[in-house]
């Protein structure tokens, strides 16, 4: 199996340095280029091709966020995992609509940074149950969501929308199995269409859309 190619993009020499190793330590994953600002990010990943890109939020010359901006309007885009820490939290939805696929924190264990680096490249998104917490926050303190259902949610079975509900109060797939009588992997396969009916990249973007519209409640 071909190891899992990553990108290092953070503006602190020992940052890079603490997670080059954590990567390298890791049999199925590769550091293959390290970036010190946004357009050495940008430059390096052109250059290299990498499976997933370990992004700083703040970074000099272009951010996290507008390096992630750039990187989607390319042709072949990298997964995307920005590095942040709490201090940062403002930033998370920002760099969700840009199209990150998730956060990590800086301070996280090895092992979490090396499985959120798998999930990345899996397509899954990366989304720690604190992150969680932070983005329904922020979208429940939101004024009164948009009434008008999201594009693609008349598509939608009842099934569906109750996972769909349940995502958007931040359970796991086992917590909405268990709440539904269901199995995991029929869970996983109602996020899947639910992702494609709905025009979605993955799990946060899902949570940001159902709160945006008020669906994180039942009907």
């Amino acid at each position: 199996m071909n190891a899992i190619r990553v990108l290092i993009a953070d503006d602190e020499p020992l940052v890079r340095g603490g997670l080059s190793l954590i990567v390298n330590a890791a049999d199925d994953l590769t550091v293959i280029a390290q970036a010190a600002s946004g357009p050495e990010a940008l430059a390096q990943t052109d250059r290299t091709q990498p499976d997933v890109v370990l992004l700083d939020i703040q970074m000099p010359g272009s951010d996290g966020i507008a390096v992630t901006r750039h990187l989607h309007a390319r042709p072949h885009t990298p997964r995307i995992v920005i590095v942040t820490t709490f201090g940062l939290d403002t930033y998370l939805h920002q760099a969700l609509d840009a199209g990150a696929d998730g956060f990590i924190l800086k301070d996280a264990p090895a092992e979490l940074i090396q499985q959120a680096i798998r999930s990345a490249h899996r397509g899954d998104a990366v989304l720690s149950p604190q992150m969680t917490r932070t983005l329904i926050h922020r979208y429940t303190s939101l004024p009164t969501p948009d009434p008008a259902p999201p594009a693609g949610y008349d598509q939608l079975t009842a099934r569906e929308r109750e996972v769909l509900t349940l995502l958007a109060q931040a359970h796991s797939n086992a917590e909405i199995a268990t709440q539904l009588y269901i199995s995991e992997a029929t869970v996983k396969t109602h996020i899947t269409r639910i992702l494609m009916k709905l025009g979605l990249r993955d799990r946060a973007q899902a949570i940001v859309l159902a709160h945006r519209h008020g669906l994180d409640r039942p009907t």
